[in-house]
């Protein structure tokens, strides 16, 4: 029986709902393609469960036709009956828009557009860009009449009998004015190639306009006089282009992958031409069904300025960039392809945020990144090792920022000394403890602090290199905040001197607090604090050091832009085992020559330090060409 004409509105609440969906996507009104498209693949899959062995060829096309400004989406699934028309199309598809519109109501701001195509609005969402919509399907179901279903703005619609001459559906679209762009053939395949470039099914794109290129064929077996195959030019229309990978890398077992083919995808996805360092495949069925590679590149130590980018998924269905309820934070340093169809994306970010079955997935993804390293570190140390630079920035701000994941990579940690060497915390308390007040020694410029690195490593105590960005709040997370047992005090070189001091006798006579008004009064400083101590250099003079807390609360202060005005408060330590520190003691404080000497040991073992800034450098400068022709004068 022919399908009767009929007319209709779609919903009593549609004239609320559709002017809110019309603007709903200002700013990713693209979506559109992806949800039609999908729901083309999703119609693909539902005639295959039905005909696995039909031996049809399944695709989706989308054809953009510039001149007409129209984009028809056809696919060869299942089709549709007139009564699964009013069904789908009329009642589920706005059943979704009005738990959209319920949402969008009660949502805040800030969250209103993170439900971009999460309603089951698919087909809806197409009047984003359209002025007209048609629909002409056909269903597989013996006996099946082809539909056509047309509306302009959403609300009404009208069905009549279709054309369609074979199983599955068309989408037309009839496209405004101001959302024109979207029929230039470069801007549709820009979108495909974001939102579909890995569905399940192959995605054609074709250019109802292109003209016909020239093209060289065989002139059947005709053969030319050397044997070569007689061909002749012909003018060819260019076939539609299939724009996806229908069998991506993350989907395959992880013993079917190359190492090359690893590298390759991950040059084709993120356009990056220096290859990762390693990678995580993640191929999980049970108790939830997950894929996906995570790469390591290398981060260095400007990783503040690092954007990671990690690509969400939902049963091949590019969803978001960089999601943080779904994958933790610290992972985002990271590049990678996260797909998890059964992701509860009909949802609000708060509501995902919440979710206990996306905390396990994420509380998941983090244990294989931790698995990975362990055993990295565990079974391949040396390449692990050659790693660890590159990484550090990485683990260290992993820790700092989950508990848990510290407790799963702490053995991993690794401290690079100054000779080159790498050790776990275990290893270097292990080493250095019983040499040392129980603290780590670290240089934060090695070239700066040369000479107070020296100081420990002539006694055998190594030093670590701590020069990243993180490094700061690394040594207070493992001060404060990691396991009890775990804590350990981190001191720079020039902190103090407690895993210097010597038991000697030499200088043990002199008068610390003489020595103390000598150079306060030489350096017009009176709140400067001198301290008396015997150091394992003799040649040394002198230190300055500083507190390290304070110097660190200062640091962090220049570092997020805050610049409290904070004063410097160094201690001088002189050495009562050094000959200039002996004779000062004994020397006239009023003598011009005493105050000069005085300036110079604290200027000097300042710029061991740090730099001078620009008056002082002056004075230092001039200070020493005096001594020096002082000197040569006899």
């Amino acid at each position: 029986m022919a399908i009767q004409k009929e007319n209709g509105s779609v919903s009593i609440e549609a004239q609320n709902i559709m002017p809110v969906i019309k603007r709903w996507l200002y700013s990713d009104k693209d979506i559109f393609l992806r949800e039609a498209v999908s729901n083309g693949c999703d119609a693909i899959t539902k005639y295959r469960m039905l005909h696995p062995d039909s031996g049809e060829e399944m695709r989706v096309t989308v054809a953009v036709d510039k001149e007409k400004k129209i984009i028809r989406i056809s696919d060869t699934g299942i089709g549709m009956t007139a009564d699964e028309v009013r069904k789908y199309i009329n009642q589920v598809a706005f059943s979704g828009a009005t738990e959209f519109m319920k949402q969008f109501e009660d949502g805040k701001p800030e969250e209103q557009a993170d439900i971009i195509g999460h309603f089951g609005l698919g087909f809806y969402s197409v009047f984003m860009v359209s002025e007209k919509v048609e629909i002409e399907s056909l269903s597989c179901a013996d006996g099946a009449e082809p539909v056509h279903w047309v509306s302009e703005d959403g609300m009404g619609y009208e069905i009549s009998e279709g054309s369609r001459k074979e199983h599955g559906t068309d989408i037309i679209l009839h496209i405004s004015e101001e959302e024109k762009d979207f029929l230039e053939i470069w801007r549709a395949r820009e979108v495909l190639n974001r939102y579909c470039g890995y569905m399940a099914y192959p995605v054609l794109l074709e250019d109802v306009n292109a003209r016909p290129v020239e093209k060289e064929v065989p002139i059947g077996d005709e053969k030319n006089e050397d044997g070569t195959p007689k061909t002749e030019k012909i003018m060819e229309l260019p076939k539609p282009q299939q724009i996806n990978d229908t069998a991506p890398l993350w989907l395959k077992k992880p013993a079917d992958c190359t190492e090359e083919e690893y590298k390759a995808f991950y040059r084709k996805v993120f356009m990056d031409y220096e290859d990762p360092l390693f990678w995580i495949h993640l191929n999980v069925d049970y108790p939830f069904n997950l894929k996906g590679i995570l790469y390591f590149p290398k981060l260095k130590n400007d990783f503040g300025t690092h954007e990671g980018q990690i690509k969400l998924f939902a049963g091949q269905v590019f969803v978001a960039d960089n999601i943080k309820e779904v994958i933790p934070e610290f992972l985002m340093l990271l590049k990678g392809v996260i797909d998890c169809p059964d992701l509860p994306l009909n949802v609000s970010r708060s509501f995902l945020q919440n979710d206990g079955y996306v905390k396990k997935i994420s509380a998941h993804i983090t244990k294989k990144v931790a698995d990975k390293l362990n055993s990295l570190m565990n079974t391949e140390r040396e390449t692990y090792q050659g790693y660890w630079d590159d990484i550090a920035p990485f683990v260290k701000y992993g820790c700092v920022k989950d508990n848990k994941f510290y407790d799963q990579v702490k053995g991993a940690i690794l401290l690079k000394l100054t000779d080159g060497a790498y050790q776990t915390l275990a290893e270097y308390k292990a080493a250095n403890f019983d040499k040392t007040d129980k603290k780590i020694y670290y240089t934060n410029d090695e070239k700066r602090q040369a000479a107070s690195v020296k100081l420990y490593t002539d006694r055998g105590i190594q030093v670590a290199v701590m020069n990243t960005i993180i490094d700061g709040n690394f040594m207070s997370f493992m001060e404060y905040q990691g396991a009890e047992e775990d804590r350990v005090a981190f001191a720079r070189v020039d902190a103090d001197i407690d895993g210097l001091k010597e038991e000697s006798e030499e200088g043990k006579d002199l008068d610390a607090e003489k020595l103390q008004t000598l150079f306060r009064k030489a350096l017009g400083k009176d709140d400067l604090e001198v301290k008396l101590e015997a150091l394992g250099d003799a040649d040394m003079t002198a230190m300055v050091t500083e507190d390290e807390q304070m110097r660190r609360y200062k640091e962090m202060s220049r570092f997020y832009g805050q610049n409290f005005p904070m004063p410097d408060r160094f201690t001088l330590v002189l050495n009562r085992r050094n000959e200039t520190v002996q004779a000062l003691a004994g020397r006239d404080p009023e003598d011009d020559l005493t105050k000069m000497l005085c300036a110079q040991v604290y200027d000097l073992a300042r710029m061991a330090a740090q730099p001078l800034e620009a008056e002082e450098i002056t004075a230092f400068l001039e200070r020493s060409r005096k001594l020096m022709n002082m000197v040569v004068k006899g």
